[in-house]
């Protein structure tokens, strides 16, 4: 059993979707699970598992609640953490999944570690990710 830190960056909902499938395949399997969608770097346990779930907002932006999160890290040196990303995004932009990259850049220059590539879910292929997400995050936990 292991302990997982959900971080939601969501401006429409639908990372908040994904999240919540996730948090409930991760407790059907007996973790302990917490989820943030107003997330703060001093609520969050940072010897678990990050599993961040972000959208692209604008012009390859982070959406706005999870943006002070990220500024806070930036201070915070995270030699211990690991952590997972899934992005959604449109491929029809020239941006996607740009808030997902820029959040894997951060927690990597932060010397966290990336535990298996990050999920970019296209909604344009993919009209619900949560699918798409639960079964990436089943394939990594079989590893």
């Amino acid at each position: 059993m292991a302990q997982f830190e959900i971080i939601v960056g969501s401006v429409l909902g639908a990372s908040e979707y994904v999240a919540e499938a996730l948090q409930q395949e991760l407790e059907n399997q007996t973790h302990q699970v917490n989820l943030h969608f107003a997330p703060d770097l001093l609520e969050i346990n940072q010897q678990a598992i990050w599993l961040i779930c972000s959208s692209t907002h604008g012009a390859g932006d982070l959406p706005d609640n999870i943006q002070p999160f990220i500024e806070q890290v930036k201070n915070v040196a995270l030699d211990n953490l690991e952590f997972l990303i899934v992005g959604l995004g449109d491929s029809s932009y020239d941006t996607f999944c740009f808030a997902a990259q820029k959040i894997e850049d951060e927690l990597l220059k932060q010397n966290a570690k990336l535990l298996t590539p990050s999920l970019h879910i296209d909604v344009l292929n993919h009209p619900i990710p949560e699918d798409v997400a639960v079964e990436w995050l089943k394939n990594w936990l079989s590893n």
